[in-house]
């Protein structure tokens, strides 16, 4: 495993120099096919960051992370059903949770998050359907640390689009760096239509076992509401440690679930902190957004047996729908030739120094 010192602050005189043939023997990115069951024929690419930190892009949904791994230990949660190939015609009704595989990153949007919801608008499923659009892949460049190179990138767009209708167009980036074990994703929102088109957007990170177990902490500072806005939510309430993640719980069997909308706190910089700590292991993870951007936060805890998860989800509105937004007079419209850009950077801290500094960023901000 390479250090941080190795990698960034010393490519004059690392410990590789000279011992290496191909930049695969310290990480890079890998593309493949999967080629059986649901997920037959759904195109990935495996990002080795050479620190522990691993992960799968699965380029034929929207470029959403699915497993992600730092060390032996695994950080996300999987679904039953896993990845399943693009279903671009689910989006009705619940469906969405037909093809819902968890992992570190389903994009939910681009423009309606919530229930399933039916208005003059048109109908629209849970959470939208751009996480069942294959991506088209403009590039894939690979670190070459003997140049001194050690940044790698994956870049696609993904049409959200119909003839005659709102004509959306995500343009994904995801960057690692050799030596640091973070991901950047950098998606940019294009209205390529020639009317105003609704946006929602929110990230569903997916957090599971063994990061996820009891006593693990969930990180996040703002102030908050449950979803249903009532006081005695069985998760959600001032007499709860929410903060602390439970044992299986029976009462969350099927559809149990519980959910709070955080208006989080942003720092001097507009910077906002959330994450994941878990002492036994020592692993942090962190996820680091801007208000301007995503100014919401969501965490879903749904602790069921079997279906152990709880996820963080930076938004752009609390995923009530684009029919309640609209009444509310707070949807977001993106003009023709318009975009609009969003900034996600999840890192996984395993030293001491650098677990206590995010400790203290997370649940204090630094005004």
């Amino acid at each position: 495993m390479l250090t941080t010192k190795e990698t960034i602050t010393d490519t004059s005189h690392p410990s590789w120099k000279h011992k290496i043939s191909n930049h695969a023997q310290i990480g890079g990115i890998e593309t493949a096919v999967l080629d059986n069951g649901p997920a037959r024929g759904t195109r990935i690419a495996w990002i080795n960051t050479g620190t522990g930190l691993r992960y799968k892009v699965v380029l034929d949904r929207a470029m959403d992370i699915a497993d992600a791994f730092f060390n032996q230990h695994n950080l996300v949660w999987l679904s039953h059903g896993g990845i399943t190939a693009p279903q671009p015609f689910s989006n009705q009704g619940i469906d969405w949770l037909k093809t819902f595989a968890g992992g570190l990153l389903t994009t939910c949007g681009l423009s309606h998050t919530g229930g399933p919801e039916s208005d003059e608008y048109g109908q629209r499923g849970l959470h939208g359907e751009i996480s069942n659009l294959p991506a088209e892949i403009e590039s894939v460049i690979q670190p070459d640390p003997v140049a001194g190179k050690l940044e790698m990138s994956i870049t696609g767009t993904v049409k959200q689009s119909m003839a005659l209708g709102p004509n959306l167009e995500l343009k994904r980036t995801i960057k690692s760096t050799l030596g640091s074990s973070s991901i950047q994703i950098i998606d940019t929102i294009i209205n390529r239509g020639n009317q105003p088109a609704p946006h929602m957007l929110l990230y569903h990170c997916n957090f599971g076992w063994p990061l996820v177990d009891e006593g693990t902490d969930i990180l996040w500072d703002g102030e908050w509401q449950s979803r249903e806005g009532e006081p005695n939510n069985k998760i959600f309430n001032k007499n709860n440690n929410f903060r602390k993640c439970p044992p299986p719980l029976d009462d969350h069997a099927g559809r149990g679930e519980e959910a709070a909308f955080i208006d989080i706190t942003k720092n001097k910089d507009g910077e906002c902190y959330c994450g994941l700590y878990n002492e036994r292991l020592g692993i942090a993870v962190s996820i680091r957004f801007y208000k301007e951007e995503l100014p919401w936060l969501i965490n879903w805890q749904h602790w069921g047996k079997g279906e152990y998860v709880t996820g963080l989800e930076p938004a752009t509105l609390p995923p009530l729908g684009q029919a309640k937004a609209r009444a509310e007079n707070k949807l977001i419209f993106i003009e023709p030739g318009e975009s609009k850009s969003y900034h996600l950077k999840i890192e996984v801290f395993n030293n001491t120094e650098a677990i206590n500094h995010f400790l203290h960023i997370s649940t204090k901000a630094n005004k």
